[in-house]
């Protein structure tokens, strides 16, 4: 290959080589909750492909807290886009998931993580990633697609006041780097083989991720091993150049770039200065080469160069498999997974809908279509709306109530009180939609929109019967008004549920689905967004300055809802069956903490060879209705290590039980991987002290001990 022909492989649309045999390939193409017709390398044709399920939003897929069904999604996506590649209208690299910790609530882009919290965030990413690439062979060399997960690092403002990813340099300590911000990624690599790591927008501590060799060659390739390819996101390289200055030529940026790691430019500089910077003696031939391989095996691994897809593996995939009714179907099973029962006065949900005699169904979201799917989603195969949903069991009476989410004016709210004082139940569906919170749009409150707050209360007040508040929402919302006001009975946070949205909404408001999501990030009060800047990456407190922290993991402060919130219809007690009170630390003499006092002990070496620790609860249904229940394991770690977590999820795990049916859960604890903390200088270590375990209402002390 010439050194032209390398440079045109390193950019997202890739320049065939004729002499060679070698066909453009489009790189970017997008599989975050459903096949996408987000990136230029896959659409849709009304003839061939019209649309594909789109799943609810991650947000909600995450409060499931249900890893098989993460793995799932991501299997059942992949032959969606293998069945469209076929067919010639998609690319086989798709750019998902977001694995971006969801650190602030007004963050746009929120909506498209796991959440705040970095296991579940791992663990999503690891799941889905596996889903998306493991090919039914189990050839472990080859892929079904190419997962990508994105921005790394320290990315989640979007465009927040005067502040824009383009230009934001993220100041981020070791410890939060470390414990924080980067195992999401570290986790896709090590644990779920991803194909690629996308550099993000922002600066990291004054240096751009896509220039920061640190980030991208030390780390994600050699201390990580990434097998596969890193490629920024779209158009970083002339953002570095033209936004953040940060050199004087775009052959410099380039040259930056490709030495510090990336191999692939979604945009067109490496193609347009590759030459030139390698000419000018900036960067070596050799760099381009590393690249140009690394992108070229990767397309190996996915068989782009074994001949017609029909000859392949998945070769009989075709339109016949988008669409499916199973497909469907799955896409209502995740939704009504993921909705959080918030709030359940006595008496309020399930409705039954023999005493319904007739509904009032209100708010600007209560006929949503392209509000449930959220950001990143393409046409979908339909669309079940709430109202859709709801009228198919009982008799409706629809009124919006306000125009659109922004909700900012009074004229309908008349109308709508009308309907709902006459109604013998009122479901009222509020909340946001792109026009709100989506990708370059941070929001700058965290309250309802406009005067929806307005018309919650004055429906409430004149409905004769139960009240439930629906909130569609990417991100949480400060309902305190709602959960205090005795005449909203019930509150469920449905995030944006996909194309069957309504369906499932309906099925949990009837009682045929038995509520069991748990909150994944944090519900905060209204004033939190006047005492914390966006802009402000540090997670822990700072009493200096007020800084009160961020996420359940250092945030002490009130909440709406914590995180891991979430009710039932049924009600689940937990008793502690096996657990130890005494760890043994087992050091040899040669270790420094044989003959001296320490606090802690590297979270490494030797030491850490199987020393985990066994507990096992007896989870019990005492409700009267069948459910799926998640257990969630905390620890409370001793506090010996400088600016620890107050608090950290362990594992989780999801159970399904009938009424009065019990079972047994255990859980083995590696104490180095699950009981360390990430200290000032980036490193793990493990207290040595009292770890309290918490599961439910049920504590638990653990003593570890040299």
């Amino acid at each position: 290959m010439s050194l032209q022909e390398k440079a045109g492989s390193l950019v997202s649309v890739a320049d065939s080589i004729n002499r060679l045999g070698i066909p453009s390939y489009g790189w970017w193409s997008e599989a975050l909750h459903g096949v996408s017709d987000t990136g230029p390398a896959t659409w849709f044709n009304k003839t061939i492909i019209p649309g594909a399920t789109s799943y609810p939003q991650v947000i909600l897929t995450a409060a499931s807290f249900n890893e098989s069904l993460f793995n799932i999604l991501g299997k059942v996506i992949s032959t969606e886009a293998r069945a469209m590649y076929n067919t010639g209208v998609s690319g086989l690299t798709f750019w998902s998931p977001n694995v971006n910790i969801f650190r602030d609530p007004r963050w746009g882009r929120g909506q498209e993580t796991p959440g705040e919290d970095p296991l579940l965030s791992s663990r999503f990413g690891v799941a889905f990633v596996k889903g998306l690439q493991e090919r039914e062979d189990g050839d472990k060399d080859r892929l079904k697609i190419g997962a990508c997960c994105k921005h790394y690092t320290a990315y989640d403002l979007d465009n927040w006041t005067s502040v824009d990813r383009f230009h934001f340099n993220a100041i981020v300590t070791k410890q939060d780097l470390e414990d924080t911000y980067n195992p999401p990624f570290k986790s896709c690599v090590l644990d779920g083989n991803v194909a690629s790591i996308m550099c993000s927008f922002n600066q990291v501590n004054g240096i751009p991720t896509c220039g920061d060799r640190e980030l991208l060659e030390e780390t994600v390739r050699g201390e990580w091993k990434l097998n596969g390819y890193i490629s920024s996101d779209c158009d970083s390289l002339q953002v570095m150049f033209k936004d953040q200055h940060w050199a004087k030529t775009p052959e410099e940026v380039t040259a930056d770039a490709l030495q510090a790691g990336l191999d692939l430019n979604c945009g067109d500089s490496l193609k347009k200065f590759t030459e030139n910077a390698v000419k000018e003696g900036l960067v070596k031939e050799s760099v381009v080469d590393r690249a140009v391989t690394n992108n070229f095996a990767t397309l190996m691994r996915l068989g782009f160069f074994d001949g017609h897809p029909s000859k392949q593996m998945y070769g009989n995939l075709g339109k016949k498999d988008v669409c499916t009714k199973d497909n469907q179907d799955l896409a209502r099973e995740t939704a009504r997974q993921g909705i959080v029962l918030l709030k359940n006065s006595l008496g309020s949900l399930p409705l039954l809908p023999t005493y319904i005699k007739s509904l009032a169904v209100i708010g600007p979201n209560a006929n949503a279509t392209k509000a449930m799917i959220g950001n990143y989603a393409g046409i979908p195969c339909k669309y079940t709306t709430p109202l859709e949903a709801l009228s198919e069991s009982v008799q409706t009476v629809y009124e919006a109530g306000c125009a659109n989410v922004l909700c900012n004016s009074t004229d309908k709210f008349e109308k709508a009180k009308n309907v709902a004082a006459a109604a013998d139940a009122v479901v009222l569906v509020m909340g946001t939609d792109l026009t709100v919170e989506a990708e370059a749009l941070d929001r700058t409150e965290i309250d309802l929109p406009g005067e929806q707050n307005l018309l919650i209360s004055e429906v409430a007040y004149v409905a004769r019967g139960p009240v439930i508040l629906v909130i569609m929402s990417g991100g949480g919302m400060d309902v305190s008004f709602s959960k205090c006001n005795p005449k909203v009975t019930s509150i469920l946070w449905v995030g944006f549920p996909g194309q069957e949205g309504g369906a499932a909404m309906a099925d949990v408001i009837f009682g045929r689905y038995n509520p069991s999501g748990r909150l994944p990030m944090t519900w905060y009060p209204r004033s939190y967004t006047k005492t914390v800047p966006m802009n402000d990456m540090n997670m822990r407190p700072d009493p200096t300055t007020g800084h009160p922290g961020r996420s359940y993991r250092f945030y002490r402060g009130e909440t709406v809802y914590p995180f891991g919130y979430g009710l039932s219809y049924s009600l689940y007690i937990h008793r502690l069956i096996k657990a130890p009170k005494l760890v043994s630390i087992p050091l040899n003499k040669a270790h420094g903490c044989s003959s001296s006092s320490c606090t802690s002990f590297d979270a490494s070496g030797d030491i850490c060879d199987g020393l985990s620790l066994d507990i096992d609860v007896m989870v019990t249904n005492i409700g009267k209705m069948g459910g799926s229940h998640t257990i969630l394991l905390f620890s409370y770690p001793p506090q010996v290590i400088y600016n620890s977590p107050t608090k950290q999820l362990l594992d989780f795990k999801r159970v399904q039980l009938g009424p009065w049916e019990r079972t047994s859960i255990s859980f083995k604890i590696d104490v180095c991987k699950q009981l360390s903390v990430v200290d000032k200088d980036g490193n793990r270590k493990v207290g040595l002290g009292r770890h309290v375990l918490q599961i439910g209402d049920i504590q638990h002390s653990v003593s570890l001990k040299i």
